[in-house]
């Protein structure tokens, strides 16, 4: 039997030019991301960027509870055992995809239905327009797994507003699809089965002029009314916890705040790994101030930490491989956590992401 293609490229043929549609194949494991699906998308990316008869492009996944729900850390954990050399060239190309999708001169439409974490994120939000069903699901939630938030975030959790990006990058929270518009992680709302329809109209549509507007009034065609996010209630809350320099200042904060809210953050908090929740506060006051390329190198670095590093792999094997949910950190206290340890995970690599 014939290998089902992980990843789908077609090129939908239009006025002025043809639309260059990526398709997620991968349902069963929610389209999680390899490393053979990083190469072709970069890959492909490129070769679109460049093809003048390529005015725009745009990425779905097949039918699911998923758009993607991050990489196949399955596969990276498993490369562990094996103690593969190349493992983090995993990492290097999925950093490396990024960068293109921030850089795509073109219009890159990202139509997202169901769970987006982690990598799914990173094929999302760095394009021009993203846009969401009443199903999307937003979350980082690395810290849980003794890892942090990447594919990025350094620099898009950095700038959201009122402290939100470091509540959700050191808690791993969920967000919904209301929530995500009114923060600006997605810019449309629109219903599952107009995806065809939008995909058409965008190839029977030129862009030769002010295509990003063109793109947005398009879609605002399709958009559908939305809740009013309930999350946003809790800002006050989030900024005056999470503006705190240290995370024991944050979590103390929280608990002497006057709102259960805030307890079940300190309980979402004490869950996570101490030196993924100290070095994501670090990455994200750091990242604030740094272009996206820079995020990117320092993400590398931190990655390549993190690979050597007891927790991530002990994280994974706790939630997704004997999925016991019992990780054993180490440390295993906050307190335990060295400031010198935390500096070598920012510390320079000899061969540096490019």
């Amino acid at each position: 039997m014939e290998k089902k293609s992980e990843i789908l490229f077609t090129e939908v043929e239009g006025i002025d030019g043809n639309l260059g549609l990526i398709t997620l194949n991968r349902p069963e494991v929610m389209n999680a991301l390899n490393q053979a699906m990083f190469v072709a998308l970069g890959k492909h990316l490129k070769k679109w960027a460049a093809d003048s008869h390529i005015k725009a492009v745009v990425i779905q996944a097949a039918e699911g509870r998923a758009f993607c729900a991050g990489g196949d850390i399955r596969s990276a954990y498993e490369r562990k055992l094996e103690n593969d050399p190349t493992l983090p060239d995993f990492f290097g190309e999925e950093y490396r995809l990024n960068k293109c999708i921030y850089h795509f001169p073109k219009p890159y439409i990202a139509l997202m239905d169901g769970i987006t974490m982690g990598g799914g994120v990173g094929i999302s939000i760095h394009g021009s327009h993203r846009v969401a069903t009443e199903r999307f699901v937003f979350a980082m939630p690395e810290t849980r797994i003794g890892f942090y938030p990447d594919i990025g975030a350094s620099y898009f959790l950095s700038r959201l507003p009122h402290k939100i990006g470091l509540y959700l990058g050191l808690t791993g929270a969920r967000l919904a699809y209301n929530d995500c518009l009114e923060l600006g992680i997605v810019n449309h709302v629109v219903a599952r089965d107009s995806f065809p329809k939008i995909i058409e109209l965008l190839a029977q549509t030129s862009l030769d002029k002010h295509a990003d507007a063109t793109v947005s009034e398009l879609i605002n065609q399709f958009t559908r009314a939305t809740e009013k996010s309930n999350f946003m209630f809790h800002q006050t809350e989030i900024q005056t916890c999470f503006s705190k320099k240290t995370v024991e200042t944050i979590i103390d904060a929280l608990e002497h705040y006057p709102s259960a809210w805030c307890e079940e953050v300190t309980n979402m908090l004490i869950l996570a790994s101490p030196t993924s929740l100290k070095v994501t506060l670090r990455q994200l006051q750091e990242g604030e101030k740094l272009t996206f390329d820079d995020c990117m190198k320092l993400e590398y670095r931190l990655t390549n930490r993190f690979l050597k590093s007891h927790d991530f792999f002990e994280g994974v094997r706790a939630a997704i491989i004997d999925k016991d949910n019992k990780p054993q950190w180490q440390p295993a206290a906050l307190g335990d956590v060295k400031a010198e340890d935390i500096d070598l995970y920012f510390a320079p690599l000899s061969k540096e992401l490019i």
